[in-house]
């Protein structure tokens, strides 16, 4: 593919990306709440043209930031959800075996039409090496994440989702891509991305990520929010829940929190305890509710024990 340097810019000026603000307006739009670093560090990445590698625990909006990319700025999203053992063939592409096979027996029985006025067998396996190339061609390529986010002529969003669990192999394999937008396949040659895709790489932080990595990429992590933040997306994502249920959680969640658990509650923990709650029509958080509906913020059995005694003390702190 030749690159074409107008169309590469086309996501770049697209008016949510006019400044910081109206980034952070246009995510607001598509129900994503991004704080000014969130939004300077996508602005930077799409105007300069770097992946970016956003870190953080689960369930803080990692992916979710990628998701609402696509959306605000019409771009098809690609994802890809990275595993222990993931490798190229699953990644960038694999050659359609069952049509290479169909094919071979289509044309075996013109082969020796093909090869009847060989006047040697050097002349012959010339001939047989040119039909072999014709199956390792694009028509033959089953394209996966990585080379279909290059073949997006109108460019897309690229979501690299935990690379954090594939191996460092892989990883290092992505090198490539991540600089140049562009892979090398044997049997075809470079193909480069018309269109360089918008890319994210999540990472929940499971191992130490590559120097070589993290230099090609803008780095962002995405902390828990405070008080007022966590609300507003609890707005955003719960419409209609009353403000008085809205703090009274958001701080019952914020002293979780605070205590000595295998894993505190997220983001997305928050949000889904709102929309129980507004499903038990609950307008106020109470002692029987919450412990009713405990299960929803926590997610081990010894944190849920370690809780339910303090039930009561949380609840009257957070109505204060």
């Amino acid at each position: 593919m030749t690159s074409s340097p107008d169309a590469a810019f086309d996501a770049a000026q697209s008016p949510h990306l006019a400044s910081v603000e109206s980034l952070v307006s246009g995510l607001a739009g598509v129900g994503y709440i991004a704080s000014r670093r969130i939004a300077t560090a996508l602005y930077m990445a799409v105007k300069l043209q770097k992946p970016i590698l956003v870190e953080g625990t689960a369930g803080v909006g990692k992916t979710e930031l990628a998701l609402s990319t696509a959306a605000l700025l019409g771009l098809p999203l690609i994802r890809m959800q990275c595993y222990e053992g993931l490798d190229e063939s699953k990644a960038l592409y694999e050659w359609k075996y069952g049509k290479q096979l169909l094919y071979t027996q289509i044309l075996k029985d013109r082969m020796g039409v093909a090869l009847s006025d060989a006047p040697d067998m050097d002349a012959a396996m010339d001939r047989l090496h040119g039909m072999g190339d014709l199956f390792f061609s694009e028509p033959f390529l089953e394209p996966r994440p990585l080379m279909k986010a290059l073949q997006e002529r109108a460019g897309c969003v690229l979501l690299i989702d935990e690379i954090d669990k594939s191996d460092e192999a892989f990883e290092a394999f992505l090198l490539e891509v991540l600089s140049a937008y562009q892979v090398s396949i044997p049997e075809i040659g470079v193909l480069k991305a018309e269109t360089p895709p918008i890319v994210f790489l999540t990472s929940n932080n499971v191992r130490d990520l590559g120097d070589a990595l993290k230099r090609r990429c803008l780095h962002l992590h995405i902390p828990l929010p405070d008080a007022a933040l966590e609300q507003r997306i609890v707005a955003s994502r719960v419409p209609g829940i009353e403000a008085r249920l809205n703090t009274q959680l958001v701080s019952f969640v914020q002293s979780l929190r605070g205590l000595d658990l295998r894993k505190s509650p997220s983001i997305s923990e928050t949000v889904d305890w709102a929309r129980a709650l507004i499903l038990l029509n609950a307008g106020a958080l109470e002692g029987e509710v919450v412990r009713d509906t405990l299960n929803v913020l926590l997610k081990f059995e010894q944190d849920i024990a370690a809780v339910e005694p303090q039930i009561a003390e949380l609840v009257r702190q957070a109505a204060g």
